[in-house]
């Protein structure tokens, strides 16, 4: 089964294709992605890297982690589950901001 590991301190310049030919000699990369941000489509300074195995992310982990790549020390650890974030956006629709208190005279 996949193992996905978080990859952190990455440089602005470190690509998809790099992070997946460094994480190869761990073993089989299924996938790896470097998350920009959306507005300016710059990298966010991280990743993650999805191994074939248990023990090939392990070992990446192992040899990785604390090492140099494009002239950052890289952060490697096990990827924890995506919290549920509050969904932002849009008004409130209490009694506070614009238009709450519509229709009252004082």
């Amino acid at each position: 089964m996949a193992k996905k590991l978080y990859v952190g301190g990455l440089s602005y310049d470190t690509n998809e294709d790099t992070l997946k030919k460094t994480f190869s000699e761990a073993g089989t990369v299924e996938s790896a992605i470097v998350i920009n941000d959306r507005d300016s489509g710059r990298s966010k300074g991280f990743g993650f890297v999805e191994m074939s195995t248990e023990e090939e992310a392990k070992k990446a982990i192992e040899t990785l982690n604390g090492k140099e790549l494009d002239g950052r020390t890289i952060i490697v650890n096990e990827a924890r589950p995506q919290e549920e974030r509050p969904r932002s956006g849009g008004y409130d629709r209490g009694g506070s901001g614009y238009g709450g208190n519509r229709g009252r005279r004082y």
